[in-house]
């Protein structure tokens, strides 16, 4: 009695379509696009115009705080000499630096 049922209901059920499997697949990937690589990759592009466009005298925040004045751009292996004071300099790469500080900010701080 219940074993008629049983394989009667097994015969019946419909079929997924594979159809709706590459449109979810595809509205997965628009979404992925859009809402994470396409921003990371805008901010990677913003970063390195910033160290591109950086030069001797400009003066920086880096990603530790640390304000400072360029000295000296080493333009073969990505360092940057940083003036904190009069008496104290910093190397560093140039990817830590997160802004470049308009003029005259270290004199207002």
């Amino acid at each position: 009695m219940f074993i008629s049922q049983a394989h009667a209901a097994a015969e019946g059920a419909p079929q997924g379509g594979g159809m709706q499997l590459f449109i979810m697949l595809g509205l997965f990937a628009v979404i992925f696009y859009f809402m994470i690589y396409r921003p990371q990759a805008k901010r990677v592009k913003e970063h390195k115009n910033l160290m591109a466009s950086m030069g001797k005298g400009d003066e920086v925040l880096t990603n530790g705080g640390l304000v400072g004045k360029i000295t000296k751009i080493s333009e073969d292996n990505d360092f940057i000499v940083i003036a904190l004071g009069t008496n104290s300099e910093v190397t560093i790469k140039k990817d830590f630096v997160t802004a470049v500080l308009p003029k005259g900010t270290i004199q207002s701080l």
